[in-house]
């Protein structure tokens, strides 16, 4: 009888502890109760990196996140901008998160990596702000340990969500 070992990788402790959401929505009036379920699974993280093709509901859903929040901004897309800054002023959410910024980074313009860290995007992802990251492959090696990856896939009508963080 021949045993077969795998060694076992350096990080290993790093594929014991990640955590992972699958959720598929079929309607936009689901998006209450899905980015409420987002941010309990999130907990206390704070950085949100979202992976989709175009047209699959990225920008939806972070605002819906942000009205979660308790943010009662006019919400667009910062693919012009880059960034766009949203306010909580007194949160009456379930969240309770106390005042503070919500930052919705879109780096699908961005030419290379200079030019995201250029806008400061380092600031952005450190801090103690929410920030909402589209396109975020850019960027990758900026984002923390703990952040939340979310890829949204398109099925017809349905959109599946696979959330991940540490």
């Amino acid at each position: 009888m021949q045993k077969k070992t795998n060694s076992t990788p350096a990080n290993f402790a790093d594929y014991c502890t990640v955590k992972n959401l699958e959720i598929s929505i079929s309607g936009v009036e689901e998006l209450p109760v899905v980015a409420k379920d987002i941010l309990r699974f999130a907990g206390d993280k704070k950085v949100f990196a979202f992976y989709a093709e175009m047209g699959t509901g990225k920008t939806t859903l972070i605002k819906e996140i942000c009205k979660q929040l308790g943010s009662h901004d006019n919400f667009s897309s910062p693919t012009y901008s880059i960034v766009n800054e949203y306010s909580v002023e007194a949160s009456n959410s379930a969240f309770r998160i106390p005042p503070s910024k919500l930052f919705h980074i879109d780096c699908y313009r961005l030419k290379n990596f200079e030019e995201a860290l250029s806008i400061g995007m380092e600031e952005y992802l450190s801090g103690d702000n929410y920030s909402f990251i589209e396109w975020p492959e850019l960027v990758e090696q900026l984002l923390p340990d703990d952040v939340v990856k979310i890829s949204i896939r398109s099925d017809g009508n349905v959109r599946n969500l696979s959330i991940f963080t540490k």
